[in-house]
């Protein structure tokens, strides 16, 4: 026996620090943020056959943990069975049927139920309404009819939008059976592992996936109007999804889906099918790589615009007008011999020359600017895209705000199909957004003069409007000053006590602050805070707008293969970016509105994992700001369902109640400039751990030896002279 342990051993046990799970180990069965609940309860007798009724309609193979099937390396018996030629062809006859029957189980459809649609709708919390239905108004005889009836009077509510509750998507494999998309992209879809839908999938996939026509409007019948099929997938949506629901998957599904459809028509026709906008480079290369998985193997291409490309061919017009200006440049600057001339014009034959490459991928993905520049001609005008049939616009909220509403609408009007259809997606929308989605749509068919029927526009919300998403805890803690914050985010780098009952961040994660200029001080400052061992500098990174296009890849490709353990960044990284192995986010500097802290905050916890934190710094400057940030976080846990946590609330009542209320205009000034002291050029935006004082000493040690250099210089100027 060892007398040190004995002597050593304390009368209570040694607590072990509670085990946090985190979003970085792994993916989870369901990735749904609501409806867990209200699932019905199962009786013990029935349990085992729902369960596999379960397994089987999510796309899982009942046998799988039924059989206990072994690996292929594992399985020694697997080579006597091959050899004789009749297990492994008997396997395969046994995998045939059970796969006929799955597909059998599914194709039987049940009729549409509207009170079970209308519960598992409530329950994930989704709401779907007309905001604007464009179809013909009736006639005088029909109108008189309906005024007659009492009860629609009564019920008609000024202003009341047309509920919609469409037959909810509760597995990918209905994909297939009930709206019969492409087998390929079926397969794709089951490749990437999608078996359970998201609140986002469940309710916009049967929305833009109907087989209906909207000829057969009038002909409806009362299910058919209140599940919406009656408009067929012909409909322009306008989606309010938490961050990390999947939104992505559930707008590019109906695409490829129907460019495949459309092939046939469309074969010939020159120009991209489909655009899809994002404000960030980072997100639209992101929205590339997805719909690259989802198209393979179908011949549908997804391309990224980039610098020099050309999205409409120009016409040999223009082509010869760009050939006589080039020519009378090159005379007007050519001088001297004939010599020299032939020299100049050969070294600026090749570049002026050479052609912009012309889009040749059915699905194009670019951010405004970009696209807006490839289509402008000299004399001002836009080029018409005319192939495009499917628009979206990801992260609708910012693209309509007016730092890019004129070049997102300028390419919106550029699309002169009649036949497009617009698809609006973000996690926070206000309603100046419905209004101004109305007004565009109303000014583009008065430009267009077409006589095919309008499309609905219809809105689809999943939980509360601009809350953040209930699966991530929240911190927010007063730091007084920027020291303060300073030394709050290098306690996380360097945690002392892992007691502590509230959940801590922990690498990987982000840091946002307000300007460029913040985020490059902070880096510099934390760089070295990492030692050595455990890999130095390389370990922090700085992510901002003024860095170049492959700078900022190299930076990405490196946070997501785990190189890099703290990413610093601006708003660059708050919209739409998917980090799934994230664990927190530090809001070094706190968000401007509460559409930003939605976003920033929404970059862990995604697709239903938990264990994310979510932690705000606020100084003195920020009281008066703070509160609608609080109400956020308040708002958030309140959504928050099952046990309450451990530990006490991230915002207190009190704190809601001693808070200042911000005033409008306080509110916007604050969204457009920021805080002012972090702004460009600010004393108080400098970020460091040393006092004034410190800083004083140093400044006039260096304007001590500058000036002890000037009078050596000066003395060496006189020794010089007299000389």
């Amino acid at each position: 026996m060892n007398v040190f342990k004995l002597l050593s051993r304390s009368s209570k046990a040694l607590q072990n620090p509670p085990v946090q799970k985190l979003p970085s180990s792994g993916a989870v069965a369901n990735p749904q943020l609501f409806g867990h609940d209200d699932e019905p309860a199962q009786s013990p007798q029935s349990a085992n056959t729902s369960r596999k009724r379960k397994r089987g309609t999510l796309g899982v193979e009942p046998c799988a943990e039924s059989t206990g099937a072994l690996p292929a390396d594992l399985d020694f018996f697997a080579g006597a069975k091959s050899s004789n030629g009749g297990g492994d062809g008997k396997a395969r006859r046994e995998e045939k049927k059970l796969k006929a029957l799955k597909e059998k189980e599914a194709a039987v459809d049940e009729p549409y139920d509207a009170e079970e649609c209308k519960r598992i709708l409530r329950s994930h919390k989704l709401k779907v309404a007309v905001l604007e239905d464009f179809a013909p108004k009736e006639s005088k005889k029909k109108s008189e009819k309906r005024k007659k009836d009492k009860h629609t009077v009564q019920n008609k509510k000024k202003g009341a939008k047309t509920q919609l509750f469409p037959r909810p998507l509760t597995s990918f494999a209905q994909l297939r059976t009930r709206y019969g998309i492409s087998k390929r992209l079926a397969e794709n879809l089951q490749e990437q592992g999608y078996k359970l839908p998201t609140e986002v999938q469940l309710g916009a996939l049967p929305l833009l996936l109907a087989k209906r026509g909207r000829g057969e409007q009038n002909g409806a019948t009362t299910a058919e109007a209140s599940s919406g099929e009656q408009f067929g997938g012909d409909v322009d949506l306008l989606t309010v999804a938490p961050t990390g629901s999947g939104k992505t998957i559930a707008f590019l599904i109906p695409i490829i889906n129907a460019l495949l459809a459309e092939n046939k028509e469309l074969d010939g026709k020159e120009g991209p099918k489909a655009v899809v906008l994002a404000p960030t480079r980072e997100l639209a290369s992101q929205i590339v790589n997805e719909a690259r998985k989802l198209a393979k193997g179908t011949g549908i291409k997804a391309t990224l615009m980039r610098k020099g490309m050309e999205v409409v061919k120009r016409s040999e017009q223009e082509l010869s007008e760009d050939a006589n200006e080039m020519a009378e440049a090159s005379e007007d600057e050519n001088s001297g011999s004939e010599s020299d001339r032939e020299e100049e014009t050969a070294a600026r034959k090749t570049p002026k020359r050479r052609q912009a490459e012309l889009v040749k991928a059915a699905i194009l993905v670019a951010t405004p600017l970009a696209l807006l520049n490839s289509l402008k001609r000299k004399d001002g005008t836009v080029a018409d895209l005319s192939s495009v049939r499917h628009l979206v616009l990801d992260e609708a909220d910012v693209l309509l705000d007016p730092l890019f509403r004129e070049q997102t609408v300028a390419t919106w009007s550029a699309c002169s199909n009649p036949l497009l259809r617009v698809g609006l997606w973000s996690a926070t929308m206000g309603s100046n957004i419905d209004d101004l989605t109305i007004s565009i749509i109303n000014s583009r068919w008065e430009n267009l003069s077409s006589t095919i029927p309008r499309p609905p526009l219809l809105r689809l919300v999943v939980g509360l409007k601009d809350t953040a998403i209930p699966n991530i805890s929240h911190q927010l803690i007063y730091a007084a000053t920027e020291q303060g914050k300073l030394l709050g985010l290098r306690q996380l780098l360097h945690p002392t006590t892992t007691t502590s009952e509230k959940p801590t961040v922990r690498p990987p994660f982000l840091v946002f602050t307000q300007t460029i200029p913040r985020a490059i001080a902070l880096h510099s400052e934390l760089r070295y805070d990492i030692p050595p061992e455990a890999g130095g500098s390389s370990r922090i990174a700085v992510l901002h707008a003024d860095l170049s296009p492959s700078a900022r890849d190299a930076v990405m490709t490196s946070f997501r293969k785990g190189e890099t353990w703290i990413l610093i960044t601006t708003n660059l990284l708050s919209r739409g970016i998917d980090f799934r192995g994230l664990n927190g986010v530090v809001n070094f500097d706190a968000p401007t509105s509460p559409a930003a802290y939605v976003h920033r905050v929404g970059r862990t916890g995604r697709a239903g994992r938990h264990g994310g934190c979510a932690l705000t710094f606020y100084t003195a400057h920020d009281i008066p700001h703070i509160k609608s940030i609080a109400n956020v976080i308040h708002a958030s846990e309140k959504a928050r369902r099952g046990p309450a946590p451990a530990h006490a609330p991230a915002v207190e009542q009190w704190l809601l109640d001693a808070l200042p209320d911000v005033g409008k205009r306080a509110r916007n000034e604050l969204r457009r400039r920021g805080v002012e002291s972090r702004r460009a050029g600010a004393k108080a935006a400098r970020i460091s751990t040393k006092s004034g004082f410190e800083r004083r000493v140093e400044k006039n040690r260096r304007g001590a030896r500058e000036a002890g250099k000037r009078r050596v210089a000066v003395v060496q100027e006189t020794e010089e002279d007299v000389e």
